[in-house]
């Protein structure tokens, strides 16, 4: 039996970092105030989705790297700046611990920071869909406040 490789560890990274720019000029659309205040129906403040994206990229490719899960950790910030800086901080060691992933790693099954029993391509999957759909929320949230996102599909 033979194993095909549909997606190169590399082309991950590279569509996780993609995902990343566009979600980057997402916070950077909302204005100061509406970024840590504005919410709809009760959900959080993108700002505070941001920040658990934040809180969930690192430890994610931590654990599925060594096995060992670390808990999350959310950071406090008070400006778009803070939090841009924060995110933005994260690009060079996703870039750099990313490609020391085990290539057995993805496959292997780890409970995730306590909760979730799955494979590592599984579990780095999983955050990059949560940044999907928080990222889509606050689409919704810069369109209430008559704010027009930036292209869904511009990844550059």
């Amino acid at each position: 039996m033979t194993t095909e490789t549909l997606v190169s560890a590399d082309a991950l990274l590279e569509g996780w970092q993609a995902h990343r720019r566009l979600t980057r000029r997402t916070i950077e659309a909302f204005p100061e105030d509406k970024l840590f205040e504005f919410s709809i129906g009760g959900m959080r403040s993108f700002a505070a989705m941001a920040l658990e994206m934040i809180g969930m990229a690192m430890p994610t490719v931590e654990g599925v790297a060594s096995g060992r899960w670390a808990p999350f950790e959310h950071a406090k910030t008070e400006t778009k700046a803070e939090l841009l800086a924060l995110w933005d901080a994260q690009t060079a060691p996703l870039n750099e611990l990313f490609p020391k992933i085990p290539p057995a790693r993805f496959s292997e099954v780890d409970k995730a920071f306590g909760q979730w029993e799955m494979p590592g391509l599984t579990i780095i999957q999983y955050a990059i869909d949560n940044e999907i759909h928080h990222r889509g929320e606050g689409y919704v949230y810069l369109r209430a406040l008559g704010i027009e996102p930036p292209p869904f599909w511009d990844r550059a």
